[in-house]
């Protein structure tokens, strides 16, 4: 996918997401970089891809009226509440967001389009929630090889075959997928679907899948089952309940899916708190922390500490 339409979807994300009433077609298309110039034909087109491109990666975009008086006047949103996941095991759980909006706002070069969307929603009289941005907050962890041919072979319904390695494991096995949609969980991306080698539905992390993902086969060879929820599935196939927990020091107004977690949170010295985090997996704990770089220092437990320690040098080189 090219980065100006990448640049596109992710600014209808953020202009339905920072909305706090439905936003009509034809300001969408005033707002959004990318739609103008482009005839009416086209736009429609156009818009309608997009729409049915985000909805296929999980994103919930819903349509009402704008006046409940005059039904015949209808916009778009997409819900809070909706699009971050719901309480995992008593946890609540970080934007697991599907597709593509935290990971293109990575690029620097996005951050001056996104502001002019939300500015534009402002001067039309829209009334807007800026702290909905925090449901997409970006983290500075390595790119993932495998997200972009993952995306594709989602849009396309085209089943992947990938080398994975499982937690614990040290030898990779082949995995055939049939990839439903992407999601981001805790701040690593995660690709679920129908695993044909198990026949049954799997989560995979994209970081522990090594080499070179090939798609099989030709594109629209499965749809996803009808009244599938990712969000459910990621509910049923995440880590088990918390056991352990880490102390962990942030910067002010940074880690937000950690503080979201944390049983407690404490004044440390200034701009800096002690964040009390719940965990079950120390690896994937210390990958997350390891995400907010400088923003983020362990305290303990040690193997936690190792473990971020491990993959800064890592990214280091």
């Amino acid at each position: 996918m090219s980065a100006r339409k990448s640049e596109r979807l992710l600014n209808v994300v953020i202009c339905l997401l920072v909305a706090r009433t439905y936003v009509t077609k034809e300001r969408i298309r005033e707002v959004v970089e990318g739609y103008a110039g482009q005839t009416d034909d086209a736009f429609e087109k156009m818009f309608e891809r997009d729409k049915d491109e985000l909805r296929d990666l999980g994103i919930p975009i819903e349509m009402g009226t704008i006046d409940k008086f005059f039904s015949d006047e209808v916009g778009y949103r997409i819900r809070r509440d909706v699009f971050e996941l719901p309480e995992v095991h008593l946890e609540p759980d970080e934007a697991a967001v599907l597709g593509v909006a935290a990971r293109v706002w990575q690029h620097a070069g996005l951050s001056e389009a996104t502001t002019s969307a939300v500015l534009k929603l402002k001067a039309a009289g829209i009334q807007t929630d800026q702290s909905a941005l925090s449901a997409i907050e970006p983290h500075v962890g390595a790119s993932e090889p495998a997200f972009d041919p993952l995306w594709s072979a989602v849009v396309a319904r085209q089943a992947v075959r990938f080398q994975h390695v499982r937690s614990g494991a040290s030898e990779p096995t082949n995995r055939t997928l049939e990839p439903w949609g992407i999601v981001s969980w805790h701040g690593r991306w995660y690709v679920v679907g129908r695993d044909r080698d198990r026949q049954a539905t799997r989560m995979f992390r994209m970081s522990r899948i090594g080499g070179d993902v090939r798609t099989i086969g030709e594109p629209a060879a499965f749809t996803v089952p009808v009244g599938t929820d990712l969000r459910s599935l990621v509910t049923e196939l995440a880590p088990p309940r918390p056991t352990s927990e880490a102390k962990v020091r942030a910067r002010t107004g940074s880690c937000v899916s950690l503080r979201r977690r944390a049983n407690a949170i404490e004044p440390y010295e200034d701009g800096w708190d002690l964040l009390h985090v719940p965990y079950a997996d120390s690896s994937v704990l210390a990958e997350e922390i390891a995400s907010y770089g400088p923003d983020a220092v362990v305290e303990g437990p040690g193997d936690v500490l190792d473990g971020v320690l491990w993959r800064l040098r890592t990214v280091a080189g």
